[in-house]
């Protein structure tokens, strides 16, 4: 297994996961459960999956790809149980290894894949890294 691997296929279980969460969310009457299923779906599912697919390019930073899949996993799951049980502390290390991991993806080298598809990437990870302190901030005013 190869980390652009495992990255795609963490992105797609994130997506799935985040679906079952948004199917029980109002049934149970979870109030933080559509955050959660939106945060696993665009989160750890899609931007994962989509760092997945432009890391498949750079096969020869498996080191690099390695700590990306682990700084985004454990900064996701300690941001989604921060939130979930009111601990900004939490939300706050996992937003850090969450940037770490960003940095990592934006210095995977993209050899053969298509200027606008590039530039998409880019924008992605900006997006992301623009809501990280967004995320931080209201953490800490919910709370």
């Amino acid at each position: 297994m190869t980390p652009a691997r495992a990255l795609t296929a963490l992105g797609a279980l994130g997506v799935v996961l985040g679906g079952l969460v948004a199917a029980v969310t109002g049934p149970m009457d979870w109030t933080k459960g559509s955050w959660a299923a939106a945060y696993l779906v665009l989160v750890v599912g899609v931007a994962q999956y989509v760092m997945g697919r432009l890391r498949a390019v750079d096969a020869t930073d498996d080191r690099a790809g390695w700590m990306q899949l682990a700084g985004w996993n454990l900064g996701s799951t300690l941001v989604i149980s921060g939130t979930l049980v009111t601990t900004p502390l939490l939300v706050d290390i996992g937003s850090l290894l969450l940037v770490v991991a960003l940095v990592l993806a934006l210095r995977a080298r993209a050899r053969g894949v298509p200027p606008a598809a590039v530039m998409a990437y880019r924008g992605m990870l900006l997006v992301l890294a623009v809501s990280i302190p967004i995320g931080m901030v209201l953490s800490h005013l919910r709370s």
